[in-house]
């Protein structure tokens, strides 16, 4: 496993707002590059055979209007798909509608960028206890996972996975990943200690303190 900096550094982490039909909602925003092309890199993000060795096992059917269930977390719909270069889609979890939005485009040095936006209604407790990092940071553990796979070409064990998370080098990187959503939504015009407040404890959840 690479050190945690090296891959914090490698992310983009943005904060916004966009207005919907239902209301505003906020938009947590994770890009980074790859050392690949554009349609190996979408070929890893909708195979459902190569879906697995990076994030997690994937059924339904990955088509528009079809319905996805990602093991263990959310499942949704998928909404629009413009190979090799964007999907839409629902994220459903614990009775929540949410949607991700994600984007595939060369980039200035040969490899491949990946951008997922994930948006959410802003109102409610959830976002006011946690703020952006509490799907940022999980996001984030997912780009780690593809990066380990894109570049090694070995599928990603999910318990050794899981135990790395738990060792000082992941609370370090969840540490890390959380302090950067707080600088993101700073950067968006939160209150920083409101942001800080929220950020430690979502810090907290991930790392178990």
């Amino acid at each position: 496993m690479k050190d945690a900096r090296t891959q914090i550094d490698a992310v983009r982490r943005t904060v916004g707002r966009r207005a919907l039909d239902t209301g505003e909602a906020s938009v947590v925003t994770i890009s980074r590059s790859y050392p690949t092309t554009v349609d190996d890199l979408w070929d890893a993000c909708t195979d459902p055979e190569r879906i697995p060795r990076w994030f997690l096992p994937v059924t339904g059917e990955l088509r528009v209007g079809g319905r996805y269930q990602l093991e263990g977390n959310a499942g949704g719909e998928i909404l629009t798909c413009d190979p090799p270069h964007s999907f839409t889609a629902t994220w459903e979890f614990a009775g929540a509608t949410s949607w991700i939005e994600v984007g595939i485009a060369a980039d200035a040095h040969g490899g491949a960028r990946l951008e997922l936006a994930h948006i959410a209604h802003a109102d409610g407790d959830f976002w006011e206890q946690y703020g952006p990092g509490a799907v940022g940071i999980g996001w984030e553990g997912g780009f780690l996972g593809l990066a380990l796979y894109l570049e090694s070409g070995s599928a990603v064990d999910p318990a050794e996975f899981q135990q790395w998370a738990t060792s000082p080098e992941g609370v370090r990187f969840h540490t890390a990943s959380g302090n950067g959503w707080y600088d993101a939504d700073v950067a968006s015009g939160t209150d920083a200690e409101q942001a800080r407040a929220r950020a430690d404890r979502t810090i907290a959840f991930y790392t178990g303190t």
